[in-house]
């Protein structure tokens, strides 16, 4: 039978019958409803606190507290259905949350790489193009049937504490590049439509929140007992840029207190500062129970009526959770909590679910109706999962250089170790179900013949029974790759680590195996937190280190990739490498950033601790050298004082300025550097600006104050423009938790390149 060749026009047809029929029903305001249909708070004409307006005169008290938590229950005599809030998308869709389900239609989601490791790429724009990839395939599954549309993600919690078995979900340790990545995700969740979104985002866990369970101490206990000053320059600022900068349509509060008071139930964190200071234009969710924490774990609270009048006087607006729904009627009833303020709380959830869209009908009529199963593992977003590791995985050594491997000398490799076929491990927590996966045995295996040996049973390699078979397979090749680190079972959500090392037998495992091997002997690390590998480093036989993070789905080829040179490594450290000497003496508990020379406390993450490191924050190495030179900068930045123009009687310290005294808006500094490759092959270079301020009791030694990529072909040079922004990034904060701009010299530092400015007070701006 002759083969036909089917019109593009019918395919066409096709998907948008298919798109149809998998569209899930409305949410509110159904058009056939003729009950519903001229309610205020149905028509789209009329602005979104009109509508909020209305549909809460219409609701009953009973009603408005069943709204109150995650699974809002119905309301059938207005039209409105139950919705579940509670959805994750980490690094992809995720059905850790109740709100997503797999299956039939939508079998997977593409699965990113763990964000630590998307964070080792310093690339915001990247950032941007996952979460709108991400979102991408959220509302298609909403529109199927299949997911949610408020996501409780992302998690832009300060990485303190190498230990903490979290951190892997987080930015890193560096506060400004946590706000950048905080904005720029939340940018691609939300859409660019203006006040509509596509999916609600959400910054979590506000705040201080960093130990899940370590020594006998768990989230649920801890009081962080934080100064104004970290809690200012340090534990907010990724919260601050991601409701001032990304508009972020939600922020949750964490299980801990903070300085005595759950910050579920303080005012002056939510009322006053996320609300107040910053801006919000959203809603405040409670981390899962946080509520029924605070009550009957932390008995911060004589009743469970207290508790949930405290929570939604504080400002939230959201338990996850079933307290609020049980507990509030009370509450109201004995006077704790008036009706209108629990009018208030919904009034932030209702109009949010009116910016997605939810009250305005059909889904599929509305502006992102149209994504469907489609639109979901598409080959272009899974190119995306593969370049995202790429760009995260970090070069940590490279000695007589052994990497890029060579297709002709090494035809044979030994893949060895308990992470060298795994999968689950690839994509760390908050996981949804992958597209595919693409294994490090398997990425190599299209590159080389290999001999593959786990050397342990797992990660906890706990015997040497199988450390022979290692040693052989490394013997006969022409090279050797040891895939090593941690995995859930050792770092997680619930679980901190207690040290730095490698698990059990690994380094036995890889000394063993680096002595025996023919050729030479690269180490690759999965994990999300640091670890303590001077062996190796210090070892000559094992020529090559890499860490790789947790790298998605296709990490595996992004492996690969970066041995065999198909990609030069472009990533770099987004958290300071430790000896376990480090945190011998350390407990979790302690909360400082700052040093203490009195009470030989070392300090946390690079702002402001000067101690031995095993690899610092921003290390990374790359297949070719640039070098960077800067080609115009400022010598001088005049910071005008905000008020003075016209006046004689302005006076200021010379030493620093409030930062609420500045004229800001427009305060930047601008670099143009040059960089250029003079090495051997392309590559891409990660430009981190750093600066010094004037030495003073407050100051971090050196903060990040900007960051740039730039592809450089061999031999060429490439002009970057740097802007600094003096009031954000050039400021400290006093001990009152008061930001100030240190006048004076300030050394920025760029690689080996330093440039000094200095900023001199003006009260003629």
């Amino acid at each position: 039978m002759p083969s036909a060749t089917v019109p593009s026009s019918l395919i066409h047809l096709f998907l948008l019958i298919l798109g149809t029929a998998l569209a899930r029903d409305p949410f509110a305001c159904d058009p056939r409803d003729a009950a519903t249909a001229g309610l205020s708070f149905c028509r789209t004409s009329l602005s979104i606190q009109e509508r909020v307006k209305d549909l809460l005169e219409r609701l009953t008290m009973e009603e408005k507290v069943r709204l109150l938590v995650n699974n809002a229950a119905a309301v059938p005599r207005l039209g409105i259905k139950g919705y579940e809030w509670w959805s994750e998308a980490l690094h992809g869709v995720s059905n850790t949350g109740p709100g997503v389900k797999f299956g039939g239609d939508f079998p997977g989601a593409t699965s990113f790489p763990q964000v630590i490791t998307t964070a080792a790429s310093f690339n915001a724009t990247l950032w941007e193009a996952i979460g709108r990839v991400v979102s991408d395939e959220a509302r298609a599954m909403y529109n199927g049937g299949a997911g949610g549309l408020t996501y409780w993600s992302p998690n832009v919690n300060i990485f303190r504490d190498p230990r903490w078995g979290r951190g892997q979900e987080t930015p890193g340790e560096d506060p400004m590049v946590a706000g950048v990545y905080a904005a720029s995700y939340v940018r691609g969740l939300q859409g660019n439509k203006g006040d509509r979104l596509k999916v609600a985002a959400c910054c979590k866990h506000f705040t201080a929140y960093d130990l899940d369970n370590w020594n006998g101490v768990d989230r649920f206990h801890f009081n962080a007992k934080v100064t104004k000053q970290d809690i200012e320059d340090t534990f907010d600022v990724p919260f601050k840029m991601c409701v001032m900068d990304g508009n972020v349509a939600s922020v949750m509060c964490s299980y801990n207190q903070v300085n005595g008071i759950p910050t579920c139930a303080d005012p002056n964190l939510l009322k006053r500062t996320v609300r107040g200071q910053w801006g919000l234009n959203g809603y405040i969710v409670s981390d899962c129970d946080s509520v029924g924490v605070y009550y009957d774990t932390q008995h911060y609270t004589s009743t469970p009526e207290e508790a949930a009048a405290d929570a939604i006087k504080a400002g939230l607006d959201l338990d996850c959770g079933p307290f609020l729904a049980v507990h509030t009627q009370d509450a109201v009833n004995k006077g704790l909590l008036s009706e209108a303020e629990v009018s208030g709380a919904l009034s932030n959830t209702l109009a949010v679910q009116m910016r997605l869209g939810m009250y305005d009908g059909e889904p599929s009529a509305q502006v992102y109706g149209n994504l469907g199963p489609r639109d979901v593992c598409t080959p272009a977003h899974q190119e995306l999962a593969l370049e995202a590791a790429r760009q995260g995985i970090v070069l940590l050594k490279n000695q007589n250089p052994p990497l890029p491997l060579s297709h002709l000398r090494h035809r044979t490799v030994a893949v060895i170790g308990p992470n060298s076929n795994v999968t689950d491990t690839m994509i760390g927590n908050y996981a949804g179900v992958p597209c595919r996966y693409t294994t490090p045995l398997q990425g190599i295996g299209s590159y080389a013949r290999t001999i593959y040996q786990p050397g342990c049973a797992n990660v906890a390699c706990s015997d040497n029974q199988l450390f022979g078979g290692a040693i052989n397979a490394a013997h006969q090749a022409d090279a050797t790759v040891l895939i090593m680190g941690l995995d859930q079972s050792i770092e997680a959500e619930f679980k901190d680590r207690n040290g730095l090392l490698l698990p059990g037998r690994q380094q036995d495992l890889i000394s063993q195996v680096a002595m025996a091997s023919k050729g030479p002997t690269i180490l690759v690390l999965m994990s999300g937190g640091p670890l303590d590998v001077s062996f190796a480093k210090n070892d000559p036989r094992i020529s090559a280190i890499i860490w790789a993070g947790y790298p998605g789905q296709a990490g595996g080829a992004a492996i690969a990739d970066v041995l065999y040179g198909t990609t030069n490594p472009e990533g770099k450290l987004p958290m300071t490498w430790y000896p376990q000497a480090y945190v011998s003496n350390l407990p979790m508990t302690e909360m400082s950033m700052r040093p203490s020379s009195i009470k030989g406390y070392p300090g946390r993450t690079y702002r402001f601790y000067k101690g031995p490191t095993v690899y610092p924050f921003g290390h990374g190495l790359s297949y070719t050298n640039f070098v960077t030179a800067i080609a115009s900068a400022p010598t001088v930045v005049k910071v005008p004082i905000d008020g003075c123009h016209h006046s004689s009687n302005c006076t200021f310290s010379n030493k620093a300025i409030k930062v609420n005294h500045a004229k800001c808006k427009k305060l930047s500094l601008g670099l143009q550097v040059n960089v250029k490759n003079v090495g051997s092959k392309d590559g891409t270079h990660t430009l981190l600006v750093f600066s010094e301020p004037p030495a003073g009791p407050w100051a971090p030694h050196k903060q990040l104050v900007a960051f740039e990529k730039v592809h450089v072909p061999v031999g060429a040079q490439q002009r970057v423009g740097v802007s600094i922004h003096v009031c954000k990034f050039l400021s400290i904060a006093d001990v009152a938790g008061v930001r100030r701009i240190p006048l004076g010299e300030h050394n920025l530092r760029i690689g080996d390149v330093m440039h000094t400015v200095s900023l001199q007070a003006t009260a003629h701006g």
